[in-house]
């Protein structure tokens, strides 16, 4: 899966989520294939690239990239 197919997938589900919501990292990669877990470190990684996305951990921001357990993503 190419960065911007994932990169718009986060994109266009934040988005209809809004600003005061935010979506499980799975959510994404579940629209994008039927085999999403193995697009998980492909999800975290391009999230931790865009600025206008930022991870929450317990509502926290943190690194998607070394958060250990469950994340959510959602727009700044």
């Amino acid at each position: 899966m190419d960065d911007a197919s994932i990169r718009n997938a986060i994109l266009t589900l934040a988005r209809e989520r809004g600003r005061d919501k935010t979506l499980c990292p799975s959510e994404p990669a579940r629209a994008l294939s039927e085999n999403w877990r193995d697009l998980m470190p492909d999800i975290r990684r391009v999230a931790s690239e865009m600025p206008e996305i930022e991870a929450r951990q317990k509502g926290t921001p943190v690194d998607p990239l070394t958060a250990r357990g469950p994340i959510r993503l959602a727009l700044k």
